[in-house]
This record gives C-alpha cells, sequence and structure tokens, in this order.
C-alpha cells in the first residue's frame, strides 16, 4: 500500500474513532475535527518516507489511545459526573486472587 492510500486510512481512522469516542458532545467532536485536520493539512507537503512513516506511527498511537482511554463524563451536579463507558472499554469483572492457580 502507498503512502498516500495509508496517510488516507489513518485520516479516515482517527475520525471514526473521534465520532465514536465523543459521540453527543459537539464541542469536543468539533475540537477532535479542527486538530486531526489542522495536522494533517500542516504536514500535507511532506516527502520524506522516514517522516511520514514517523507520523503516521504517532497518528496510530493517538488514535488507539482515544479509543481505547478516553471516556466520556458529563458534570451533572458541582461534585456529581456521569460516566458513559463505550462497550468496547467495559471488561469483565474478574476477582481479585491473591494466590493465582489455587481455586
Amino acid at each position: 500500500m502507498g503512502s498516500r492510500m495509508k496517510v488516507l486510512r489513518v485520516f479516515k481512522d482517527l475520525h471514526k474513532t473521534r465520532k465514536d469516542v465523543f459521540k453527543d458532545d459537539n464541542r469536543a467532536m468539533t475540537a477532535a475535527r479542527l486538530k486531526i485536520n489542522e495536522e494533517f493539512k500542516r504536514n500535507k507537503n511532506e516527502t520524506s518516507d522516514e517522516n511520514i512513516k514517523e507520523m503516521l506511527k504517532m497518528a496510530r498511537s493517538v488514535e488507539t489511545i482515544l479509543r481505547e482511554n478516553v471516556i466520556q463524563a458529563e458534570h451533572v451536579e458541582e461534585n456529581k459526573l456521569l460516566l458513559r463507558p463505550r462497550k468496547s472499554l467495559l471488561l469483565e469483572n474478574v476477582p481479585y486472587c491473591d494466590t493465582p492457580g489455587k481455586t
């Protein structure tokens, strides 16, 4: 796959993740869209394959962090937040065991 296709794939994946992560939060969706577009526009004339690879690696890391670590929270009272985790972030609750291997 050529560099151009890889860049477009990462660009689309970032926007897809942005829409999923910031769903129902128009302000965050707009800010993320502007930042993604700004970064790609700023580097659109890059020709060095090494630099392009590094930027693609960074973009993939950002996409992974957004997808795996960001959770939506909404202020509902002065000292209270309502968390809205995506299903992909919810894990099976396994009790902690001090002595692994013993049942």
